[in-house]
């Protein structure tokens, strides 16, 4: 451990209370000016880093160089008591740790995020946000049963990589894991292909064919895009899912299938159910764990991470700062499928040339055009898709006056007044109470009204921190 976490703290700090640095030490390495912890990154990998909270010269523009120089690394603000005032940086910070805890909370605390951290790398999740701890958290209990799992997520969210991640640390790891998307066959189709056919079962079946419950016997089998199949197709798989037993297209004989089933779906079941679209009885039977994946640009600080993962694996010889800044305010609506496309592409196009911001510029362009042939989102009516156009267009307006924010705070010379004026952003002469405040006002309400008054999902959904939410709140009368 004391290789992977090291802590910047003030000299005058450790000498007002001596025992601090004896228990600080136990941790990792100790440093007392931000160079030579810069330099110690470069050198070799930091699985976590601590900072005393207002430590001098420690603003945004610092910790996104840290950032930059290794994506993986978890920063943690040291502080004595909670809460304290909200600071421009803070956000850029995975967590805050007390230093009023006793050295076994401390050390508990790391030791919670080492692991998670491990978790991560062994099923394969590149990532630092809280969601994607959690998730890796669940595989890990769950693999090793052998309940059935519902993954659920926008498309491009990596739900083949968490079912893949399950499965490769599960029991069954010797057996095979298969993967069909059921949104991609037509339903006489799925049937044959999920549970065979006889000969003669219908025009050109020559020869009897065995299906993927079959071939995933003793294994895995994944029923991606879930909410895509029939009713009567539905009772089938409940059949199995209860007792393994099912029967071939044309086929008057039972047979059974050892094989575990994890199911993924994009869309709201509990929407289709009330439709009459999806069963009650197969939903709940399905998602006896249910893993929620957000979408990318709900845990933006994976952005980061995930870009760096790509770029190595094409072998990219870089970005420019401003290529960065315009990866990281894309919101990215196809996830991490999308960015990994894009990395794909830049690999193709630009090999051997620093990817600049041009390139992204064009690249978001198309990806906008290409969108604007897309009215209505899959699984939701016009309607819907109007509110989630809009939420998306506000959510990125919200995104680049915090970045402009950010950017304006990282390079002045001190961070005094700096909270005064950002209370006033949205607050121009002469318009109090004005469009913008409205927008404001309408979102930060649907928002909570969609969480069900979760203060802590409202702000995550939001992209700001919960004590300026709670601030928003008290501001708009939305109690």
């Amino acid at each position: 451990m004391t290789l992977s976490l090291l802590t910047l703290i003030r000299r005058e700090t450790l000498d007002r209370e001596p025992s601090l640095e004896n228990r600080l030490s136990r941790l990792g390495e100790l440093y007392h000016d931000i160079s030579p912890l810069y330099n110690a990154l470069k050198e070799r990998f930091v699985e976590m880093i601590l900072i005393e909270a207002d430590f001098p010269g420690v603003n945004a523009g610092l910790i996104r160089k840290l950032r930059l120089r290794s994506p993986l690394t978890d920063i943690w603000r040291l502080q004595r008591l909670r809460p304290t005032p909200e600071t421009p940086e803070e956000r850029f910070y995975d967590g805050s740790i007390s230093l009023a805890a006793d050295m076994e909370g401390l050390e508990e605390k790391v030791k919670q995020i080492f692991h998670q951290k491990a978790l991560l790398r062994k099923f394969h999740i590149v990532g630092r946000s809280e969601q994607m701890k959690l998730v890796a958290e669940t595989i890990e209990k769950i693999a090793p049963t052998d309940i059935s799992v519902l993954i659920i997520g926008p498309s491009g969210s990596g739900k083949e990589l968490v079912a893949r991640a399950i499965h490769e640390n599960s029991s069954r790891l010797s057996g095979p894991f298969v993967a069909v998307n059921c949104g991609a066959l037509a339903e006489g189709v799925l049937e044959s292909e999920l549970f065979g056919h006889e000969k003669g079962a219908f025009t050109g079946s020559v020869g009897k064919r065995e299906g993927l419950f079959v071939q995933a016997n003793g294994g895995t089998i994944f029923l991606d895009e879930i909410g895509e199949t029939k009713p009567e197709m539905q009772v089938k798989l409940l059949r199995v899912l209860e007792d393994g037993i099912f029967y071939s297209v044309g086929g008057d004989r039972p047979s059974r299938s050892d094989a575990r089933v994890i199911a993924a779906t994009n869309r709201d079941l509990t929407e289709a159910i009330k439709e009459g679209h999806f069963r009650e009885d197969l939903y709940f039977r399905l998602g006896v764990v249910k893993i929620i994946l957000p979408a990318l640009y709900e845990r933006s600080e994976d952005i980061l991470p995930l870009l760096i993962h790509f770029a190595s694996r094409e072998n990219l010889k870089g970005f420019t700062d401003g290529a960065i800044e315009m990866v990281l305010r894309y919101d990215w609506p196809g996830n991490v499928r999308q960015l990994r496309n894009f990395v794909t592409r830049m690999g193709a196009l630009h090999r051997s040339d620093e990817i600049t911001e041009r390139e992204v510029e064009q690249f978001v362009r198309e990806q906008g055009i290409a969108q604007k042939n897309l009215p209505v989102a899959t699984g939701h009516t016009p309607e819907e898709a109007g509110h989630e156009l809009i939420y998306r267009a506000l959510l990125s307006l919200g995104n680049e006056i915090r970045m402009l924010r950010d950017l304006i705070t990282a390079n002045l010379p001190s961070q005094s007044g700096i909270n005064g004026e950002f209370e006033r952003e949205t607050s121009f002469p002469g318009k109090t109470g004005g469009s913008m405040q409205d927008m404001e006002r309408q979102l930060i309400a649907e928002v909570l009204r969609e969480t069900g008054g979760n203060r802590k999902a409202a702000a995550q959904k939001l992209g700001i921190g919960e004590r300026t939410l709670y601030r928003k709140i008290k501001q708009y009368h939305l109690n």
